[in-house]
């Protein structure tokens, strides 16, 4: 499975920006999805997981109620919708693909494919 994400950006603290990634490669709908974020000098650290089907997330703490995931298994997209973003939010994140369909893991070891990443900066 090869990652492509996009949608990074400059935007304004209370902005919003939507975050896509695609995906090639066969049987898209048997990965969980997750969305990892890594800020300067930080670890990376978990954003937020779908499953196979779409019927089941995980969020982080920092992302519930801001953010939202979901995936259209048809076009093999999968999307991180993000409002009210802070200041802190910025990063680079990064999409995975978890080969466990079932597992929403929020460990970034638990995890076979990744994506280049993309910037997405909050400016206050």
């Amino acid at each position: 499975v090869q990652l492509q994400a996009s949608g990074g950006g400059l935007v304004q603290a209370g902005g919003s920006l939507r975050l896509s990634c695609g995906a090639s490669g066969r049987a898209f709908s048997t990965y969980t999805m997750g969305w990892f974020r890594q800020a300067p000098g930080k670890e990376r650290e978990f954003v937020a997981a779908i499953s196979g089907s779409g019927g089941r997330t995980n969020y982080a703490d920092s992302a519930k109620a801001r953010f939202t995931i979901s995936r259209d298994n048809a076009q093999k997209l999968v999307y991180l919708q993000m409002i009210s973003l802070k200041a802190e939010d910025t990063a680079v994140y990064y999409c995975a693909a978890d080969r466990d369909y079932m597992r929403l893991a929020s460990r970034s070891d638990e995890y076979d494919y990744w994506g280049q990443g993309t910037q997405v900066t909050v400016s206050s």
